[in-house]
């Protein structure tokens, strides 16, 4: 039975205050759901008269809200700000005026230091910089009116700027200044980007301030001068004054250093050549600040008249590399980063590059082509490189008229009988002398016969004799009697120098498509550069020790740092070369060398002046399956210099000359060589070459008198006879189709010198696989075949 308390049953439905069997209930309420309106503030007051006696918590006044807003709008806008500030101003540093890069002329030197070959320029590294007591007081002050009149009062930076600036591209003011300071403006091309963003903002106005405490205001502003871009292409003061007025900087007049100062806001805009009332418009604004400024008196305003300004047309051009020495340029580019030079380091660091060309040597070497090839075909082309055989150094170097083009001293090339070099090395690696008497009879090799030109032989006569008159059949024969001739024959000429990788070739040099090579290596059928023949014969003069070739020899910055030195050991610096490496052994080489001996008076009287003893051997190959000839060289060298010449043309045709005879490595080669020699060795020492040692395998000992052929008499070079000739010539070889596509060399027409003469039979050099296709010479050249 329940008890009902005092006060008797309440109604159904109603709270009880108490304890009782149907549970407990909270007399305040705490555990019911919240109310609307009255209701839940009533609730509110119970809860909190019940809590500790509290009173209960006021509402926000219309007041309090708005200060607590203005509060949390002054933490995120000044106080997270200037935190930022401070972080950043801490953390930047500021280098000294001195250490700051920017972007400068490199220039290429000769080897003795003081001849300008060409420059680097970067795409705003014609700056040239100055002191700022070069640049004339009235220019200072035209800057200064242009671009920040209180300078020299103002911290870095300028509010009031920003917010002239603001009010001024409101209002749609053409001739108003801009919002930044001189300061603000170099820290932004000097340190920063040209975003338009408040990160970038924030970082120019805080390096700007600090900067201003770090230097002094004359530092800021010659650096300032010397940075800022000036239209035209002229970054710099200087090279403003060269573009506007072809004058140097202390010769500026005022209304001149008014012009300069005015094209600062926007170069393109107020480019005299299109927009010369704005440019006039501006220039008078930069006088009225002057007068403003109180540093020009209004009567010498009005009678300061708009400068003449030199026309585009008329600017005076920049040593660029559009000429032969374009090409050395490319290579001291590539040399310098090879060693390690970065991109900044050549853009910035004012550089003096001394290069190892020798100037009587180059001018030599560029004046006799275009000399020799002024009355010749158009399509003629020429390659010659000097390289100095004791060091590797190159002294001369022409790889073509455009030096943005082709690089023919860096075109793979078949190189014909100068090949046969390398094949008497490779045979007196094997025992073989070159006093071994070989047959020069018709050779027979996989069903294809091997001759010499209209029959022609020496009977057996020996290698030196068969290497003087280039018979083609004696040195197939030494080759298909050599253990692995052919492959020794490549690897004789990878040890003189030849590499094995080189650009343009996707596969291995003196390869047949990666595979052995066949015998025709004998004859040059396989692809060399000019370059490395030049330093592959360097290494024989050398007695058979390899030096790399090379361009750079010394770099030294701006301020005086020497980056790289490849003089003496003591005084050495930065990326060397190799050491020097003894590949053949003397000799081997120097007796190869007395088999060349003869060769360059034998060709068609190409003996160097003053009786100079030389080493040579000439080359000619043929145009496919045609009796035209193609490429044809001269490659020889004396103690101090080794030289290669190569004459061709850019696409596949015909080798002839102005006359419309042949052209062989004996006639116009020989002629651009022979005279490149003399003139880089005028003056200098005779030089004999060192007598062979006698090894077992034998020295160079003269042979008897070659037997005559059965058809008669033979006095002369077959492949490269003498111009009086009363026969008709056979080219060199007569390369096989290529096993796979490789982009043919290119080939040549006649020298004057040369009579016409009707080709005599073709020789093929076996095997043939599959016919050649006529292709692009070189990528890039033009042709339509396939690649």
């Amino acid at each position: 039975m329940v008890v009902a308390s005092e006060g008797g049953r309440r109604r159904s439905g109603s709270d009880a205050p108490y304890t009782s069997i149907a549970g407990f209930k909270d007399p305040l309420g705490r555990d019911q759901p919240p109310r609307k309106g009255s209701a839940r503030r009533a609730q509110a007051a119970r809860l909190a008269a019940d809590g500790d006696g509290e009173e209960p918590r006021a509402p926000r006044t219309r007041g309090q809200k708005i200060r607590r807003l203005l509060l949390a709008l002054f933490v995120i806008f000044v106080c997270v700000p200037a935190l930022l500030f401070f972080a950043i101003y801490w953390s930047s540093e500021i280098p000294e005026p001195a250490e700051v890069a920017v972007e400068q002329p490199a220039t290429v030197l000769a080897a003795d230091g003081t001849t300008v070959l060409t420059k680097f320029i970067p795409p705003r590294g014609n700056r040239i910089p100055i002191p700022l007591t070069d640049v004339p007081m009235p220019v200072r002050d035209a800057v200064l009116a242009a671009e920040d009149r209180n300078f020299y009062t103002n911290p870095g930076y300028s509010t009031s700027g920003f917010l002239r600036a603001a009010r001024d591209n409101l209002l749609g003011h053409d001739n108003a200044g801009g919002g930044s300071t001189i300061t603000q403006q170099y820290v932004k091309n000097a340190f920063l980007t040209s975003e338009r963003t408040v990160t970038r903002k924030m970082r120019e106005l805080i390096i700007a301030a600090k900067m201003s405490r770090q230097w002094s205001k004359d530092e800021i502003l010659a650096a300032y001068l010397n940075t800022i871009y000036y239209g035209r292409g002229a970054y710099g003061i200087a090279a403003a004054s060269k573009a506007y007025f072809d004058k140097p900087v202390p010769e500026l007049t005022l209304a001149e250093g008014a012009v300069l100062a005015a094209v600062i806001r926007s170069p393109s805009v107020l480019d005299p050549e299109t927009h010369l009332d704005q440019l006039k418009a501006r220039w008078q604004y930069v006088l009225d600040g002057m007068v403003e400024m109180k540093v020009l008196g209004p009567g010498e305003r009005d009678a300061t008249v708009f400068p003449a300004i030199i026309p585009l047309p008329d600017l005076p051009a920049e040593p660029v590399p559009l000429g032969p020495e374009g090409h050395i340029r490319t290579q001291v580019l590539r040399e310098l980063r090879a060693a390690g030079l970065t991109d900044a380091d050549i853009n910035t660091g004012a550089l003096q590059i001394t290069t190892t060309i020798d100037p009587v040597a180059q001018a030599g070497a560029v004046d006799t082509v275009r000399q020799r090839l002024e009355w010749q075909p158009p399509e003629l082309r020429a390659a010659v490189v000097s390289i100095d055989p004791r060091s590797g150094a190159v002294r001369a170097y022409y790889g073509g008229e455009a030096g943005t083009g082709f690089d023919f001293a860096q075109a793979p090339l078949q190189t014909g009988s100068s090949f046969k070099v390398f094949a008497l090395v490779a045979a007196q690696r094997q025992g073989i002398p070159p006093t071994r008497a070989i047959d020069s009879s018709p050779v027979v090799d996989r069903g294809t016969t091997i001759t010499n030109a209209d029959g022609d032989s020496c009977g057996r006569c020996t290698l030196t004799e068969a290497l003087k008159r280039s018979l083609n059949t004696s040195f197939y024969r030494l080759t298909m009697t050599m253990a692995d001739g052919p492959r020794s024959i490549a690897e004789a000429a990878h040890l003189a120098g030849i590499p094995e990788h080189i650009p343009g070739l996707d596969v291995e040099t003196l390869t047949e498509a990666g595979e052995a090579p066949l015998n025709g290596i004998v004859l040059g059928q396989y692809l060399v550069r000019p370059l490395d023949m030049a330093s592959a014969y360097a290494t024989l003069a050398a007695s058979g020790v390899y030096h790399q070739p090379y361009f750079v020899q010394r770099v030294v910055t701006g301020d005086g740092r020497v980056l790289i030195d490849r003089g003496p050991p003591e005084t050495r610096v930065g990326a060397q070369l190799p050491e020097p490496e003894q590949r053949i052994t003397a000799g081997i080489a120097d007796t190869t060398t007395q088999a060349m001996t003869p060769i360059a008076n034998y060709s068609n009287g190409h003996g160097l002046a003053e009786g100079r003893p030389s080493a040579a051997k000439t080359g000619t190959t043929q145009l496919g399956e045609t009796k035209d000839n193609k490429d044809a060289w001269m490659i020889g060298y004396t103690p101090s210099l080794s030289t290669a010449v190569w004459v061709g043309t850019e696409q596949p045709q015909p080798l002839r000359g102005g006359r419309g005879g042949a052209i062989w490595g004996s006639g116009l080669p020989s002629d651009i060589w022979k005279q490149v020699m003399d003139t880089a060795l005028a003056g200098t020492p005779v030089e004999q070459f060192p007598t062979p040692a006698m090894t077992g395998g034998g020295g160079l000992i003269p042979g008897p008198a070659p037997a005559p052929a059965p058809g008669g008499s033979n006095p002369y070079d077959i492949l490269n006879p003498p111009t009086n000739a009363p026969r008709s010539p056979a080219p060199d070889l007569i390369t096989p189709p290529s096993t796979t596509p490789r982009n043919p060399a290119p080939e040549l027409g006649p020298s004057p010198s040369t009579t016409p003469r009707n080709p005599a039979p073709v020789i093929i050099i076996p095997p043939a696989p599959r016919p050649a296709t006529p292709g692009e010479l070189f990528p890039g050249l033009g042709g339509d075949g396939g690649r």
